[in-house]
């Protein structure tokens, strides 16, 4: 018989959606993973769909994590737990052993210490070194993260590659490529960068031993990843450890924040109020830019034509002996109340150019 109330754990990032549904106990009964495409809400929409179907009309405790579920759980009632408490909750009760977890997720990394107090750092506003960069990366040598895996997996040289960002790692990756580098020791090159990046952007000095966790969805589905990490912290095969379920920790973490809690829904109205919002998750995070169509059939006539059409280059060039004159910009729209207004036309005065001077022999 399904217990009286279940937890239902949600983890809503920047690239995936994972629900889980736990009983009282903390046992696992039902967990999904899947990327959401940017349609956040549609997705998580869907899962709830899939849990309802699940065990339908079952009370439920819902908690929320990710920094795709502040809105979303604002929005539906839900109550909310930032992801990298959500992450240690879970690892502090399922993994009691463990000294250190490292997670990548879509856009961020998270390193936690758990020995002399806990020390939880998680990367900032670039996503170097995590799972969108991965993603880059692999189409950038034609192909996906799981071949990018397999790739690397048959490596026999590491070269230096910046994961601080895109553009940096593509700039020391063409040339590789140009001269005739293998695609496999690139691979693994990337793979090796985003362990540089974890390490030395978030370790920060501090020593990444004893038993050490590996989470989320990129080193939970890379193993050469985890093997990169692996050799570069000089971990026994014992002391580096991949759990059960371990892309979904956080939301494991969301559903046992709630076990003392008191409050129980069913997900039918739950999934009412979302299915009213799928597919506007833009209209809850930003203001309309016009309040009606109104007020933008006022706007637009007031600011059309303020931009030239011709380019500055394409004007005549100066000759040896003239000087050249700017052209005077055309009237341009006035930002103002009243409707037509144009603002006085300007003439540029006329300007020299040195080398366009008279030629003198």
């Amino acid at each position: 018989m399904i217990a009286p109330s279940l937890l239902l754990g949600l983890d809503v990032g920047s690239t995936t959606v994972k629900a889980v549904v736990l009983d009282q106990d903390g046992t696992l009964l039902f967990s999904r993973y899947t990327r959401h495409y940017s349609e956040v809400y549609a997705t998580v929409l869907a899962l709830l769909r899939i849990v309802d179907e699940a065990y339908p009309g079952v009370s439920l405790k819902i908690g929320a994590a990710g920094s795709g579920a502040i809105t979303l759980a604002g929005k539906l009632g839900l109550a909310f737990i930032q992801e990298v408490l959500a992450s240690g909750l879970a690892i502090r009760t399922l993994l009691p052993q463990t000294d250190v977890s490292i997670e990548l997720g879509g856009e961020d990394a998270k390193l936690t210490f758990f020995r002399g107090g806990v020390d939880q750092r998680m990367n900032e506003t670039c996503a170097g070194g995590t799972g969108a960069f991965i993603d880059q990366m692999a189409a950038f040598i034609q192909t996906d993260a799981a071949g990018l895996d397999g790739l690397a997996a048959r490596h026999t040289t590491i070269y230096p590659i910046a994961s601080r960002c895109g553009v940096f790692a593509k700039t020391d990756i063409l040339p590789l490529l140009n001269e005739g580098s293998s695609r496999e020791d690139i691979a693994a090159s990337i793979m090796q960068s985003v362990v540089n990046q974890t390490v030395s952007g978030l370790a920060r000095g501090r020593s990444i031993e004893g038993t050490v966790v590996f989470l989320g969805g990129p080193l939970t589905f890379l193993p050469s990843l985890r093997q990169r990490f692996a050799e570069t912290l000089g971990l026994a095969p014992d002391r580096a450890v991949l759990p059960e379920h371990s892309e979904f920790f956080v939301a494991i973490g969301a559903a046992l924040s709630l076990r003392d809690a008191a409050e129980t829904r069913t997900l039918a109205g739950v999934i009412a109020a979302l299915a009213d919002s799928a597919g506007n998750e833009v209209k809850d995070v930003l203001p309309a830019l016009f309040a009606d169509a109104e007020s933008r059939a006022a706007f637009v006539p007031a600011t059309a034509g303020g931009m030239s059409s011709v380019s500055p280059w394409s004007r005549p060039r100066a000759t040896p002996g003239s000087a050249w004159t700017a052209a005077p910009p055309p009237s341009r729209p006035c930002l103002s109340t009243t409707r037509g207004a144009f603002c006085t036309p300007h003439t540029a005065p006329a300007r020299e150019i040195p080398w366009a001077r008279p030629w003198t022999s």
